[in-house]
């Protein structure tokens, strides 16, 4: 499951794990009703109501229409129908564990290769190198840009190493590089 779809999963269950959203969502897929008519039916606040309605809303669960100076909400079913398409076939909930699997496989390997922040040895495997690399880049802030000095320091923190491991960040594209100056690729500012 890519990182998008898992951050919707998470929401969509995020908003649903609430008592009272999960009434909202029954009540709605029965027919349109406005806020009072919820708060009503829930013994709720229409405040209280309102802030449910929202959350369902970014999601896009739930829509609203209004009707003079009443806004009367309804449930999109083609949307729980598509998110449950998408999202919860027995490949995509599998597609997890992969994940969760490939997040310890990548603490095993740092574990390996680190005695606390100091890297002991470059890996010799291009896929634990990366490992190493993805973890080592993010003691850099997103769209700021480095000489090459200060690149330098923050690696030597961790390995004497530098001009190796300035070097694999350019090959792996984690960084650029232009006229002595170096920046995340995640946060480039273009200069």
């Amino acid at each position: 499951m890519n990182p998008d779809d898992f951050q919707t999963l998470l929401q969509f269950l995020k908003a649903l794990a609430d008592e009272s959203r999960l009434k909202v969502l029954g009540l709605l897929a029965t027919q349109e009703r406005s806020v009072k008519e919820l708060a009503d039916h829930l013994n709720l606040k229409e405040p209280t109501v309102s802030h449910h309605l929202s959350r369902l809303q970014e999601l896009g669960l739930v829509s609203m229409r209004a009707e003079g100076t009443v806004h009367r909400y309804r449930l999109e079913a083609a949307t729980l129908h598509r998110m449950s398409r998408e999202l919860f076939t027995p490949t995509q909930v599998a597609s997890i564990a992969d994940t969760v699997e490939g997040e310890n496989w990548e603490r095993k390997v740092l574990r390996t290769y680190f005695n606390g922040e100091t890297l002991t040895s470059i890996p010799s495997t291009r896929k634990k190198r990366d490992v190493v690399l993805k973890w080592l880049v993010n003691r850099f802030e997103p769209g700021s840009v480095y000489p090459e000095a200060k690149v330098n320091e923050i690696i030597k923190r961790h390995h004497p190493d530098t001009a190796t491991l300035r070097r694999e960040f350019i090959m792996t594209r984690l960084m650029e590089r232009k006229k002595g100056m170096y920046w995340r690729t995640d946060g480039a500012p273009g200069t």
